[in-house]
Parts: C-alpha cells; sequence; structure tokens
C-alpha cells in the first residue's frame, strides 16, 4: 500500500523531515541506552560476585570415571584452590611402599605457595574492567554523543567477549605450553615426583585436570643387545607378530622440555569436573554480550554506519 502526500512535497524538504526524524530516533535511543547500561552493570556485578572469595568455596570432585587412576576432590575460592586431596593410581608411577596409591594434597601451610588459577584472575579482571567502562560510558563524557557511547560499547563488547573465550578455555593461558603452566611441586604436602606433571585449567567452565608421567628422552628408545624389537630392515619381529603399537595417548610420540631436560609422556590421564559457580558465569556473560551487541547495532543503524566494518 503506497502513501501519497498531496501536494508533492519538495524534495529538500522530505530529505530535512527524514533527517530530523532520525536525529530524533538516535536521542531517544541514546536516552534509553542508559538503562542499558545499568542493566548491564547489575550483570557484571552478578559475575563479580560469583567469581569473588566466598567461603566455604566450592568443592569439586576431580576423579576419573571408568577407572581408579584418579580419586579425589578441591575446593575452590575464588580464584584459587584452598584444599584438595587425590589419590593416584597409575601403573608409570608406583606408591611409596606400602601403600596402595599415591597421595597429593594441598598444602595448607601458609607459609607456602598459593595454588592460583591463572585463568580466573584473567576473567576477574577483565569482568573489572567492564564494570569500568560502564561507569566511564555512564558518568563522563556526553551520554548522549552518539559517537562517544558507540566507541564504549564497541570496548565493552570486546571485553565481555574476552572473558567468555577465556573461561571456554580459548584465551592465551590454555594455549601455552603445559611444561610452562603446570602447578609448582611445592604446592603440594609431600611435594610431587619430580617425574609428574599436575595442569589444571578451566575449559567449557569445568575444572580439567591433566596428569602426566614423564620419563628423560634417551630412555624411551634405548635398545639393548638383547631388545627383541631391534631391526634393521625397520620391522621388529613384535611388529611382524601382533602388528605396530597403537600409541597410548596423543601426545606418545612427541618430545617436551621439563626442567631444562627433554622429557617424553609415558602415561597421560584426564579428569574433569563442571564447577556449577562457573558455568553461571558463563551464561551471564553470554547473555550480556548478546546484548552488547544487540545495542551496537540498533546505535549503528541510527548513525548510518551499518555499512562500516562491521560487525563487532
Amino acid at each position: 500500500m503506497a502513501t501519497w502526500a498531496y501536494p508533492p512535497l519538495p524534495a529538500e524538504q522530505i530529505n530535512r523531515e527524514a533527517d530530523t526524524a532520525l536525529a530524533k530516533e538516535l536521542e531517544w535511543l541514546l536516552h534509553s541506552l542508559q538503562d542499558s547500561l545499568a542493566s548491564l552493570k547489575e550483570g557484571l556485578q552478578e559475575c563479580a560476585a560469583l567469581l569473588a572469595p566466598q567461603e566455604p568455596g566450592s568443592t569439586l570432585v576431580l576423579s576419573s570415571l571408568r577407572s581408579e587412576n584418579v580419586k579425589g576432590f578441591v575446593t575452590r575460592v575464588g580464584t584459587k584452590l584452598v584444599k584438595g586431596d587425590i589419590q593416584l593410581r597409575l601403573a608409570s608411577l608406583p606408591p611409596p611402599r606400602g601403600a596402595p596409591s599415591i597421595r597429593l594434597n594441598v598444602s595448607q601451610s601458609p607459609e607456602g605457595p598459593e595454588f592460583v588459577l591463572r585463568q580466573l584472575v584473567s576473567i576477574r579482571d577483565l569482568v573489572a574492567q567492564s564494570l569500568d567502562i560502564v561507569d566511564v560510558s555512564t558518568w563522563t563524557g556526553d551520554p548522549l554523543n552518539a559517537g562517544f557511547i558507540f566507541g564504549q560499547l564497541h570496548l565493552l563488547h570486546e571485553t565481555i567477549s574476552e572473558a567468555r573465550h577465556m573461561l571456554k578455555g580459548e584465551g592465551d593461558e590454555t594455549r601455552g605450553n603445559w611444561c610452562d603452566t603446570s602447578a609448582s611441586e611445592n604446592i603440594f604436602d609431600p611435594p610431587l615426583p619430580s617425574n609428574l606433571s599436575f595442569h589444571l585449567s578451566i575449559t567449557d567452565s569445568a575444572l580439567i585436570l591433566v596428569l602426566r608421567t614423564l620419563e628423560p628422552a634417551a630412555l624411551n628408545h634405548a635398545p639393548t643387545a638383547f631388545a627383541t624389537d631391534i631391526s634393521l630392515t625397520g620391522f621388529s619381529l613384535r611388529d611382524r607378530i601382533f602388528g605396530s603399537r597403537v600409541p597410548t595417548h596423543d601426545e606418545a610420540n612427541d618430545l617436551f622440555q621439563w626442567h631444562g631436560e627433554a622429557v617424553r609422556v609415558k602415561e597421560k590421564v584426564r579428569v574433569e569436573s563442571q564447577d556449577p559457580s562457573l558455568m553461571a558465569v558463563m551464561a551471564k556473560l553470554t547473555a550480556l554480550e548478546h546484548e552488547v551487541l544487540r545495542c551496537v547495532a540498533a546505535l549503528r543503524v541510527l548513525m548510518g554506519n551499518e555499512d562500516t566494518e562491521s560487525e563487532v
């Protein structure tokens, strides 16, 4: 259905009226975004509260599902593990004489090093930065300056998105070499065995524990005069009879530097435990990211920037 104006209005007047209407819509949107910023601040404060150190903390089970390899728990308070008791039964890590398993206890000594989860520290800092951005958008600058508010919302989206990716396990902390980010042996009492790597990270809001027993690379394939798998042709007697060996884990053939020494991973065990508090943080960050994106898209349209580089 077409709408006609009679007598026809000059094109210049039509454009002027359209610009006036657009300016009024933009002003209305900027006013309404102040309410949106208040709502975003409330959501970010809820995330900050979930990441804050509050007793008694979250006690999480860290146990292997179909074996007795790993049985135990850890307690997280804020960004730190304050307690932990894990029993290990690994074929490549024999227990002390007379003991059925190796016991790992997080040290309770006040002089000992703290077990800090670096990913959570980064996420907490990003949430705090997001709150600062909201405060600057609300109390600093001109709230009716479309360019200023657009820039602040764009920055807020990037910061919240980075926090969400970090919690999902896509940040720099999880991409690094596990040799550099494994827990210090002195965090435990008694200290960890020198050939055991205890690596704890966060993926999809869950704590992921990966235990690796290590051996010097020189010992991994050290043939002797009586070895049954020596072959000058490249095919061992064992392989001809039983077929080639299937690697026991995905790092079996890789070489790593551990405390200045070349090592291989002899045995690898992975255990995960969902953290309800972190799952709540993930849900809130995802909702906040979508809300900021909606505000940015609406503002971009009224500013006439829908064809710019775009999509946040």
